[in-house]
């Protein structure tokens, strides 16, 4: 029995060892098992090697060997967790699966509004970080509030360099931290009521010293575009202030513009008597000089007339005279003649018919 039971244990033995091969004969006339042919040809023919083929584009889809950057993004390649120097620009990369990896980042102008609280619950869009307001205490500890809009960019040229030492949150890191910083540096220098009046001050010192704190970093991670000051939100009892203070002046520069108007009305009256006054002067020697000028045309005329005067020349004039009033008497013998005592030429001559003329000559 018992060599029974060892010829069944030693045929499974063969049996086990020659399952599935197809036996050979050796040297020594035992059986070798032999390996399973594998048929690449999958069923043969063209078929196999379309499904070759489909399964090779599979394997690279699922493994993605390669990225696409697109414009305005920067690709960090990391090989084996470590970042290159030298960012990936736009266009088509391949890259070795499970062992390289593409980071993309932004280099587009991006933005921080510092707004308001009740803005800043509203949410971000794309490219642009809504962030509550700047608080400053200004030189005597009122707080101020500073809305502001700064528009910066990733620097592309040293973007590996700036993931590897900031993160991917490395606006959150130089970016805001700068602004308030600077926003407190420059405000608190000033009393409440007077960042109105010197905004512009103001304004520029806070994008110089922004200016010149991020470009002073290591690399230069970034590119500043602008900071432009919306608003200065000042404590309501600083407003009322201010709003007295202006009204005060206003009131003062009103009551100087009157003054300022009564002056100029003033001398306006003045300046319109004067010029009565010298119109009047003026008429007046004009009237004088024009008396002088025709008392001195009839002296003159008086003066020709008597240096033109001769004996002759009169006693001509008294035969002409006498001989008109020769004809006169003629015509009318009631008519009188008056001699000028001490003159030769009759000088007066009345018709005694005119009843008027006779009364004078009476």
């Amino acid at each position: 029995m018992a060599s029974d039971m060892n010829d069944y244990f030693n045929k499974k033995k063969s049996e086990n060892s020659g399952f599935g091969k197809k036996p050979n004969s050796d040297s020594e006339g035992g059986n070798i098992p032999q390996m399973p042919k594998i048929d690449f040809n999958f069923g043969g023919g063209k078929a196999g090697l379309l499904y070759f083929v489909i399964a090779i584009v599979v394997l690279l889809i699922l493994a993605k060997p390669f990225t696409i950057i697109e414009e305005g993004e920067r690709g960090i390649l990391s090989t084996n967790g470590k970042y290159s120097d030298n960012p990936l620009l736009p266009g088509l990369h391949f890259i070795i699966p499970m062992i390289q990896k593409v980071y993309v980042v932004d280099t587009k102008v991006r933005i921080i509004n510092y707004a308001s609280q009740i803005e800043a619950s509203g949410g971000n869009a794309a490219g642009i970080n809504v962030k509550p307001s700047v608080t400053v205490l200004d030189k005597r500890g009122l707080p101020v509030s500073i809305e502001l809009t700064v528009q910066y960019r990733l620097n592309a040229q040293f973007a590996a360099q700036t993931i590897s030492n900031w993160g991917f949150s490395w606006e959150d890191k130089i970016i805001n931290p700068v602004v308030r910083d600077v926003v407190r540096n420059v405000v608190g220098k000033y009393d409440a009521e007077s960042l109105p009046q010197m905004r512009n001050a103001i304004a520029v010192a806070i994008e110089t010293g922004v200016r010149e704190s991020v470009a002073g970093l290591q690399n230069a991670p970034a590119e500043l575009q602008s900071v432009q000051l919306r608003e200065i939100l000042l404590p309501q009892k600083v407003k009322d202030q201010i709003e007295r203070v202006q009204i005060a002046k206003q009131e003062v520069q009103k009551a100087e513009q009157d003054v300022e108007r009564a002056k100029q009305e003033a001398l306006k009256r003045a300046a319109e008597a004067e010029g009565m006054a010298q119109k009047a002067r003026i008429e007046a020697q004009g009237v004088a000089d024009a008396v002088t000028i025709e008392a001195d045309a009839k002296s003159k005329a008086n003066y020709l007339i008597s240096q033109s005067l001769t004996p002759q020349l009169l006693q001509l004039e008294q035969i002409q005279v006498q001989g008109r009033f020769n004809d006169a008497l003629r015509e009318n013998k009631d008519a009188k003649i008056f001699l000028t005592p001490g003159g030769s030429t009759p000088n007066i001559w009345v018709d005694m018919k005119d009843a008027k003329q006779r009364t004078t000559a009476q």
